[in-house]
């Protein structure tokens, strides 16, 4: 298996055909080897040096914010919030209640350079909590220097800490009353010692809350959601088929596999199932799935959002997305959650669909 692997490893830029099989032994291997496999210091020093210079990495295109406002945001005020701030300052501060602690510590698990964590500490401060503390965990020091100039310009120093360090061996020095994971998890190759640990570190009755992509490896499309893409990629102009981070036209969508040489999307797929695992979902927010390839950042700039013809054609998408994840069709590729070490008496999930139904069983 191993002599195959580095074989097509050689030759996996040689053909879509030969890529296909370099991804089918990587993750096979990725499976048999855990964190030896695809030489783990060249992927770190690559993933580090794909974001160091960096600012924005939320950066999103106009027709993903027409499809979040129409039909996301809605879902999302069904629980008290209307963004992903919003999300983690309503649990974040739950769970110091929860934890009865009046000057709650909290850590965020790859946060990048801390954007997120400095607007949510802006937003406890104006809702009253003043004495409070999240430490920003993560490897890549250019994004730790960006996140501490900006938490000084924007008044929060004195709220937020920097810790330098690998998620996938990380070990928690004192409990904390909350973690926070933002888009962090997909980068993750040991998610089992982190999700551990993270039992570990956390208050015994504090929130785990995460918004994450769940979908397959590398962010690929399962054979079944794969099918449906390409049906309605023959719908567009030739001109919308550009791909703006790989720069190449693609007559046919191909099915990318993102984590070839970082850690982008390095596990997405057991997430979930090892969430569950280890930890009981209180509130559960799935969604999307064919959409993401049109809404994204490669295909996503292509669409403009003043032609009637590109809405329509993004509310197609959401409205078979919809249908097909209440069928069981697909699963979602997208979730929002807080999840509790306690079983919890109720459980909140959106338009009923559970976090169980939503694992997507490789076969």
């Amino acid at each position: 298996m191993e002599y195959l692997y580095k074989i097509a490893r050689r030759l996996k830029n040689s053909g879509p055909i030969l890529r296909r099989i370099y991804t089918k032994l990587r993750n096979a291997n990725l499976t048999k080897q855990g964190m030896k496999v695809g030489t783990y210091a060249k992927r770190l020093a690559a993933e580090t040096k794909i974001y160091k210079d960096v600012e924005d990495i939320n950066v999103l295109p106009q027709i993903f914010h027409y499809w979040s406002n129409k039909y996301l945001r809605p879902m999302l005020e069904e629980f008290g919030f209307s963004n992903p701030d919003q999300f983690f300052v309503k649990y974040l501060r739950e769970s110091a209640s929860a934890c009865g602690d009046d000057e709650p510590v909290f850590i965020s698990i790859g946060a990048g350079n801390c954007d997120t964590e400095i607007r949510v500490a802006q937003l406890m401060k104006n809702t009253g909590l003043k004495r409070f503390v999240i430490e920003c965990l993560d490897i890549n020091p250019h994004m730790l220097l960006r996140g501490r100039q900006m938490a000084e310009c924007e008044g929060v120093a004195e709220n937020i800490a920097f810790v330098e360090g690998d998620f996938n061996k990380w070990k928690a020095t004192k409990q904390y009353c909350g973690v926070l994971a933002n888009q962090s998890l997909h980068h993750v190759l040991n998610l089992e010692g982190l999700f551990d640990k993270v039992k570990q570190a956390l208050h015994p009755y504090g929130y785990f809350i995460t918004s994450d992509m769940i979908g397959r490896n590398g962010h690929q499309r399962w054979p079944e959601a794969l099918i449906e893409v390409q049906r309605f990629w023959q719908e567009l102009p030739t001109e919308y088929r550009y791909n703006r981070q790989l720069d190449r036209y693609e007559e046919s969508y191909e099915n990318w596999d993102c984590s070839l040489e970082g850690f982008e999307g390095i596990r997405a797929q057991d997430i979930l199932p090892l969430l569950l695992e280890r930890f009981d979902f209180y509130v559960y927010i799935g969604f999307s799935n064919v959409l993401d390839v049109f809404i994204d950042r490669s295909f996503g700039h292509n669409f403009k959002t003043d032609l009637e013809w590109d809405r329509t054609f993004i509310d197609r998408l959401h409205a078979f997305d919809e249908e097909a994840l209440r069928n069981g069709a697909l699963t979602p590729t997208h979730m929002m959650a807080v999840l509790t070490m306690q079983p919890s008496p109720h459980h909140f999930y959106a338009r009923g669909l559970s976090p169980e139904k939503s694992v997507r069983k490789p076969s």
